[in-house]
Formats: C-alpha cells, structure tokens, sequence
C-alpha cells in the first residue's frame, strides 16, 4: 500500500511544502499542467503525492482516505471537532504563519480588551435589541475562544469574502479573521483587541489516525520521519 501525502495544490504554500521536504532529502514535484492534481516524489519509496485545497486536508485526513497532510493549524482546528483525537501534529513546519484575531473599530476608543468587548455587547444589546455580530470564517474556533474568556451576548455572523469589510458594510460590528501583518485591518479602521489572539497558526505536518497503517504503510512511515528527522511515530 502507498502511503499517501497530501499537499496544498498551489500558491506560496505549495510552494514552501516542497521546499522544507526537499531541505531533508524528499524531493516533491508537480508533474503535468497547472489544471492536473498530480506529482511525483523522490527520496523515499512507497510515498504518493497528493495535490488538494489546504482547506480539503483536514477532512482529507479525519476521513483516512490520506496518511500524511500539510495544512494550516488554523484549518484542523475549525474543520474538526476534537482534533487530537483525529490527527497527530508531527511536525510545525516554520512558515505560513498567520494569527486568528479580534478586532474592532478603531473609533471604539473604550474597548481594547475582551473584557470590555463582553460589555460593549451587553451594551449593544440593550440598545438596538440584538447582539453584537462578528464576522468570521472560523466559528468553531472563535466560538470556543469567546466561550473561555466568559465573552456573552454576540453572534457570530458567517464571512465567505472579505471578513474586514463587513463593519464598512454595516453586517458586522465586529470581525475574527486570519491576519499576517495587520495592515488590511488598519486601512479598514480596525484594531486588535490587545488580548484578542484566538491562534497563532502555521503550516503543519499530520498524520491520520483513522488511515490505513498496516504493513507497508506503517514501514515508509518510518522510513519517512527517519529521512525528515522526526521523532519516531507510531500510528497503529
């Protein structure tokens, strides 16, 4: 059996995938046109690539219909509910970092904090009788974020474009969105709560609990880690 691995089929992330593999031995390629999910591998026998959405990988993964994934920690944790118990991190990878935030008008000059968002909520509430909306793409994540800090009285309203527009739009007065450097926030007259961080994300290798780990699986497993330097691993 091919143990297979499941990359980003494109962009910057690919690209960076290929890289830290080919750092340690493993060389990862793209093989066809730029319309053909298809790649080869060499350095370790038995491996198969393949190319999918990074935001395909963690289904890809809790599915067991791939052994290994590169994705965002961001996307493993939203896509699934109880992840450790689906997927083992074998390795951050050290790039594709972005950080899950809160952020809110920057003319909200008495909100800095969750705290003082829980209460400018509460406030809200009591005045346009609904809650406080914040736009996202994560809401399990924010949902559980929120929950922790004892934040009440908000909902969370689902952003499938621009999550940093939404309060220019007036359908949220408040976003949870992925950001690298925080300028798009800025020059939407936004502002990160100062103890608004939800997760600190990066690229990241895991493997499947759910896959297929009998035999020869199991063995280019170990012959992997081996040649990436990782800790050995056992998934049966």
């Amino acid at each position: 059996m091919m143990l297979k691995l499941g990359v980003p089929s494109k962009g910057r992330l690919m690209e960076q995938t290929f890289d830290w593999f080919g750092d340690r031995g493993v060389k990862l390629s793209r093989t066809g046109s730029d319309r053909e999910y298809s790649g080869a591998v060499e350095g370790v026998e038995g491996l198969e690539l393949v190319l999918l959405s990074a935001g395909e990988i963690p289904r890809e993964l809790a599915a067991g219909r791939i052994h290994l994934g590169v994705t965002g920690s961001d996307l493993v944790r939203e896509k699934l509910a109880d992840w450790p118990s689906q997927v083992a991190e074998l390795a951050p990878m050290g790039f594709g970092h972005a950080d899950l935030i809160i952020a809110v008008p920057a003319c909200w000059p008495d909100v800095d904090t969750l705290d003082d968002l829980d209460a400018a909520a509460a406030a809200f509430r009591r005045v346009h009788g609904f809650r406080l909306r914040i736009a996202t793409k994560y809401h399990r994540l924010v949902r559980d974020f929120l929950t922790q800090h004892g934040v009440a009285d908000y909902q969370l309203v689902d952003s499938q474009g621009a999550t940093e527009g939404t309060v220019k739009n007036l359908t949220a007065e408040a976003v949870a969105d992925i950001t690298s450097t925080g300028e798009t926030l800025r020059a939407n007259h936004l502002k990160i709560l100062c103890d608004g961080l939800v997760h600190q994300s990066q690229a990241t290798l895991y493997a499947a609990r759910g896959a297929d780990w009998r035999g020869a699986a199991r063995d280019t497993l170990s012959r992997l880690v081996s040649r990436l330097g990782l800790p050995a691993v056992d998934m049966a």
